[in-house]
């Protein structure tokens, strides 16, 4: 493949298969993988994160994995120049790249641009944060229809957002997230994922997690817990450590922290494909299939495009 080929992305739910798919095309075509996931850029979370394994990283380089500590924010700004850093050097050695992971917004970011929004605002956002939700969220519907939508009734930090960027602009926070989905992408790629059908891909996350237990998640967040004392607001976004650190702060028995974790990750995937579905540059592949068919079948696609370009 040429120095001006495109980025393949392979993208997916959780417990899609993305690893295995990502490494069966990369020893093909002599690529390295971008991760694009939020929660594998944090070191020692490797088994609850789905990181691959060692002996893979050996096989294939990876980037963008263990990059920070726990205890450290890692912003989406951080990762687009991170990622694009590592994209540059790759086609400056004229090596092709991977990008695949479950973050939907580090794709968005990447390929589209950074959402510019209006600055915070501290005393806006003290005023609002004074308010009782019950109070502020039927303000949203007035003033931004498609964002009261959106937007849970308890989430507050995003309804504080997009009453706070109305407050400052006279402009709703959804006309202009419109705007920024332009279709212009910073980085010429051609896209595929992974899709399964809904109860077929619950099996398999709930197998997942089964099998995540057994490989020592629970030892891994205890010594998480053991070194860092807390994760910061970012990691603690990672699904499945919250349920583990309130069975460890014995506030949740084992069994119910392992049934809280498969439901938040089937509630995950479900969120991931949503957001995914709107990508409309993606050639669905049946999940189901082998795995060397559908790498034999992205193959051949990256090869047409890089010969037409």
């Amino acid at each position: 493949m040429a120095v001006s080929s495109p980025i393949i992305v392979i993208l997916g739910p959780t417990a899609s298969g993305k690893t295995a798919l990502a490494l069966a095309v990369a020893e093909r075509v002599g690529a390295e993988i971008l991760s694009v996931d939020s929660m594998q850029v944090y070191r020692h979370m490797d088994v609850g994160t789905a990181k691959p394994t060692a002996d893979e990283r050996v096989c294939v380089p990876h980037h963008m994995i263990d990059l920070v500590e726990p205890d450290q924010a890692f912003a989406v700004s951080e990762f687009v120049e991170q990622a694009d850093a590592v994209i540059h050097r790759a086609a400056g050695r004229g090596v092709p790249i991977i990008a695949t992971g479950g973050t939907p917004m580090y794709y968005k970011s990447l390929f589209e641009g950074l959402f510019d929004g209006p600055g915070a605002d501290d005393a806006i956002r003290a005023r609002l944060n004074a308010e009782p939700l019950e109070l502020l969220h039927p303000r949203l519907p007035q003033i931004d229809p498609p964002s009261a939508m959106r937007i849970h009734v308890n989430d507050r930090r995003r309804l504080v957002r997009a009453l706070e960027v109305y407050d400052l602009t006279g402009r709703t926070i959804s006309s202009m997230q419109n705007e920024w989905s332009s279709g212009k992408h910073r980085h010429e790629a051609v896209w595929f994922g992974l899709n399964w059908e809904k109860e077929e891909l619950n099996r398999r996350i709930n197998a997942r997690v089964k099998l995540m237990m057994q490989t020592g998640w629970l030892e891994e967040t205890r010594s998480v817990l053991d070194r860092f004392g807390a994760l910061s607001k970012t990691a603690a976004e990672a699904t499945g450590y919250h349920e583990l650190l309130e069975h460890l702060h014995g506030r949740m028995s084992l069994d119910d922290a392992v049934e809280q974790i498969k439901i938040a990750t089937r509630q995950l995937a479900r969120r991931q494909m949503k957001w995914f579905r709107r990508f409309s540059q993606v050639t669905w592949l049946n999940g189901a299939d082998d795995v060397q068919k559908n790498a034999d079948a992205i193959v051949q696609a990256s090869v047409l495009t890089t010969t037409k370009s």
